[in-house]
């Protein structure tokens, strides 16, 4: 069953609870009886196992895989190939 925390909106004052789900909500403050409201706060979450973690993953066959490369390819002009370079010829009239 989960545990509740109420306050009191005109004393201030803390009170925990343990309720079931469809238990009715705390509504009066038992020291001065004002209204009594819940908190909502954050809850804490333990990853437990394996998985959590990047290299959890991966198989133990990925080792036989090359790795890849991290800096860009470097690439040529067309203009700088020689190919491109050389002017093509011209055809000569023949007697």
């Amino acid at each position: 069953m989960p545990t509740y925390e109420y306050e009191c909106q005109s004393c201030h004052q803390r009170v925990e609870a343990v309720q079931k789900f469809s238990d009715a909500p705390l509504s009066v403050c038992e020291n001065c009886g004002g209204e009594l409201r819940k908190v909502f706060s954050g809850v804490g979450i333990v990853f437990k196992g394996s998985g959590f973690y990047k290299t959890d993953s991966r198989s133990s066959s990925s080792g036989s895989t090359p790795p890849v490369a991290t800096t860009p390819a470097t690439t040529t002009p067309a203009a700088t190939t020689p190919a491109a370079a050389a002017p093509a010829p011209t055809p000569s009239s023949g007697d």
